[in-house]
């Protein structure tokens, strides 16, 4: 085991959901204008758009999770929103001046968007259908918490066409799951993903997190054992981003409880070693799939994408996000709603929008973007032989040079591949061709990369 880049690199780079990262949007950009954008894309749009649901309520607040969600039991604020979401939906309608817009991909994300009655679940979704047409291979999932997943839900969400479910695992350790204030059983666990294959889903992943707090090598082995026995179709497996500064129930622990540096790396490591004697693959970054899933086929093909939702196989130019703090994307342009709940439904009452921080990219960000896209899905990416390209490459030759030194990259021509040992290391490579990262790092803004 490499233990000594592990230290080196072990550094807060950016997790490059987005290029670039929401903290360095300019924001100079006006909701007009991005109204404007946007309905031109759309009416442009013929192969179909991703559509992210945003659906923020808990009822309790999981400690480690950085993700914008409200904590509450009172289920009469489900139908209020909902209505909000609709309305947001209509008129990007609207803006595109067609009578429905052709949806490739939909995902369901929170917050626990269980945590909505399957009832309300379904008018949303009739809503959202009455003015949105799936294509044949649509891509349909959701987030799913055990403890409040019912058969009910499952079968509402397969009746219009879900066929993905993602499953907050994490850890099994009851040790853990008190620290982290999230309750729920490993007989939870199993029956969600029982009833989910009886009723024909094609596609279980879990969510599983490395590096939570009191997280032990035996905590690691008692959660693969268990992946053993249920062998979901995917596994995303995260190391825990520790940003008590962004989220403030992370402030429940201390930094002393919370593996660092090569303790963590040891329980990644454990965890990647046992999923690879199961016959999982790794795909991209923190992302196993056996070898009979879409998503593996897709990253063996080359055609695997990396959005806003995730991995996916479904690549669309053009990502909607509805409700609270989600975000679209369009290949020129992002916009993110508010992220307060309340601010959102007051914007959605003024202006019909609640998008209110944009980011429009420049020519070199599309490059940059395109770069780290390519790197996240098949780690590795082609320059071209421009002068461009060449200033581009050498505002981080040092870096470069010392990443290959280090074997964790090699060249071959123009393009620029990540070797085996790199990819514990994604990120550091994918900030080594960020300029903008080279040139202004902040420490507080990112975790840190292992």
């Amino acid at each position: 085991m490499h233990y000594e880049l592990v230290e080196k690199y072990n550094v807060a780079v950016p997790r490059y959901t987005s290029y670039p990262p929401v903290p360095n949007w300019s924001g100079q950009q006006s909701k007009r204008e991005w109204l404007d954008h946007i309905g031109l894309c759309l009416r442009n749009n013929e192969e179909g758009i991703s559509l992210y649901i945003h659906l923020p309520y808990c009822e309790q607040l999981c400690t480690y999770c950085g993700c914008n969600k409200r904590i509450t039991k009172n289920h009469a604020v489900e139908e209020p929103y909902i209505q909000k979401l609709i309305e947001e939906w209509e008129n990007y309608v609207a803006l595109s001046g067609k009578d429905f817009l052709t949806i490739k991909e939909l995902h369901f994300g929170g917050g626990t968007p269980t945590f909505f009655s399957p009832q309300n679940l379904e008018f949303l979704l009739h809503s959202i259908f009455s003015k949105g047409k799936l294509t044949d291979d649509a891509a349909l999932s959701f987030e799913a918490h055990p403890n409040s997943t019912t058969k009910e839900h499952l079968l509402s969400l397969y009746a219009f066409g879900f066929r993905r479910i993602s499953i907050g695992v994490q850890d099994l350790s009851p040790v853990i799951m008190k620290a982290i204030n999230r309750f729920q059983t490993k007989a939870e666990i199993e029956q969600v993903t029982s009833w989910a294959r009886s009723i024909g889903y094609t596609s279980v992943n879990y969510d599983l997190i490395y590096g939570l707090p009191f997280q032990t090598l035996d905590d690691i082995n008692i959660t693969m054992d268990f992946v053993r026995e249920m062998m979901p179709d995917r596994i995303a497996f995260y190391g825990y981003a520790h940003v008590p500064w962004k989220s403030a129930g992370q402030r429940a622990f201390s930094d002393e409880d919370v593996p660092g540096g090569v303790e963590k790396y040891h329980l990644k490591q454990e965890g990647y070693e046992r999923l690879a004697k199961m016959g999982y693959q790794l795909i991209g970054m923190d992302h196993f799939a056996l070898s009979s899933d879409s998503l593996f086929e897709n990253f063996i093909s080359g055609k695997m994408h990396r959005n806003f939702m995730g991995y996916t196989d479904q690549k669309t130019d053009v990502l909607l996000g509805l409700g609270a703090s989600s975000i679209s994307e369009t290949p020129q342009m992002y916009a993110q709603n508010e992220k307060s709940i309340e601010t959102y439904f007051q914007l959605m009452e003024e202006s019909g929008s609640a998008a209110n921080k944009f980011h429009r990219m420049t020519d070199a960000q599309v490059k940059t973007k395109n770069h780290i896209l390519n790197l996240m899905c098949t780690y590795q990416t082609s320059f071209e032989n421009s002068e461009e390209e060449q200033v581009h490459l050498s505002l981080k030759s040092d870096v470069l040079d010392e990443l290959r030194s280090d074997g964790l990259i090699k060249w071959e021509g123009k393009r620029l591949m990540i070797k085996e040992k790199g990819k514990d290391f994604i990120r550091n490579v994918c900030a080594a061709i960020d300029p903008e990262f080279i040139s202004s790092p902040s420490e507080k803004k990112y975790s840190t990369a292992t």
